[in-house]
């Protein structure tokens, strides 16, 4: 690893859900997550992050040092205790050495690009302890309020099991005793048809001295972020898509003398609210749309249009 970023950012992307079910909540029988006082859509930073995930998954084939901490269906416990393996002392169970915690936490640092991107609690059962990513990402919300609809769904057959079939011949002399009506089955499809969500970001130049992100995960981040629909494709989730620009603010400093001028690009020149507010204050809907469809029923700022109006010390990055 090399390069450890040295500059606070926040940024802002735009992404958006047609006919779809952007992020469903397991305890409202999976409908889309929705703020019940004002009818907005959410989409948590849970769904955000595992979409980031699987795209560095396959674009880095999961070997690391950008391999996928959490991955889909694994224990945790196993990588963590490979930590212990793969560093000075070995693998011994319930040891509680604080050294030795240290030394399994950097080496999860330095394998695993979610690690060192959004931070992981690895205490889990054998101990590398815990450690706060620089990128924490906040609940999108829909800049309208958003409609849920609850539709009835056909399946043309049906899924018995037939106890006292031994054969597929068996299961053929079923169906043909079965009136027509009885081999069908209705289910449940919940979506929303459109939604244009504004996810809001942090990147923290202090938290990534401790993980070790680079610049170059910095740089795979932004291109993870852009494409984090384009390989996850479902049914379930409609047409998502993540619009450009991403609107970037990266903190520089004002000061003449150069210590100084750094010290600020880590601590920032401006609050990451102030910076949301030039962009979210300019997303309009255009004249005459009342049900917007699209993202071409929104008036978006432009990339030049923010970074007109920026207070001193931040730049704006254009992400390609």
């Amino acid at each position: 690893m090399s390069n450890i970023i040295s500059n606070r950012y926040e940024f802002i992307c735009l992404f958006d859900c047609t006919n779809g079910n952007p992020n469903g909540d397991p305890d409202s029988a999976n409908a889309p997550r929705i703020d019940p006082e004002d009818m907005h859509g959410l989409v948590s930073d849970v769904a955000v992050k595992r979409r980031i995930r699987n795209y560095v998954q396959i674009a880095k084939g999961n070997v690391p040092p950008d391999a996928i901490f959490i991955e889909q269906a694994t224990n945790l416990n196993t990588k963590i205790v490979k930590a212990h393996e793969q560093t000075e002392g070995g693998f011994v169970p319930n040891e509680k050495g604080a050294k030795k915690v240290e030394l399994a936490r950097d080496w999860m640092c330095k394998n695993f690009y979610d690690v060192r991107a959004f931070g992981a609690v690895m205490s889990t059962g054998p101990n590398a302890g815990q450690v706060r990513g620089p990128i924490q990402i906040a609940f999108s919300r829909s800049v309208n309020p958003v409609v849920p609809l609850d539709l009835s769904i056909t399946r043309m057959a049906v899924a018995e099991d037939v106890k006292a079939a031994k054969s597929s011949n068996d299961y053929k002399v079923w169906e043909s005793e079965q009136p027509e009506d009885s081999l069908r089955t209705m289910g449940r499809k919940s979506i929303i048809p459109y939604g244009l969500f504004v996810l809001r970001g942090f990147i923290s130049a202090h938290l990534a001295k401790i993980t070790k992100f680079s610049e170059e995960d910095l740089k795979l981040f932004w291109e993870a972020l852009l494409n984090m629909y384009e390989h996850d494709r479902s049914a379930s989730k409609g047409l998502m898509s993540v619009h450009k620009p991403l609107y970037v603010f990266k903190h520089i400093g004002t000061d003449s003398n150069p210590d100084q001028k750094a010290r600020q690009a880590i601590l920032g020149c401006a609050p990451a609210h102030e910076l949301f507010a030039v962009v979210e204050s300019k997303i309009k809907l255009k004249e005459n749309v009342s049900h917007p469809r699209s993202i071409a029923d929104y008036s978006l700022p432009s990339f030049e249009e923010v970074k007109a109006t920026l207070p001193k010390g931040i730049e704006m990055v254009d992400i390609k």
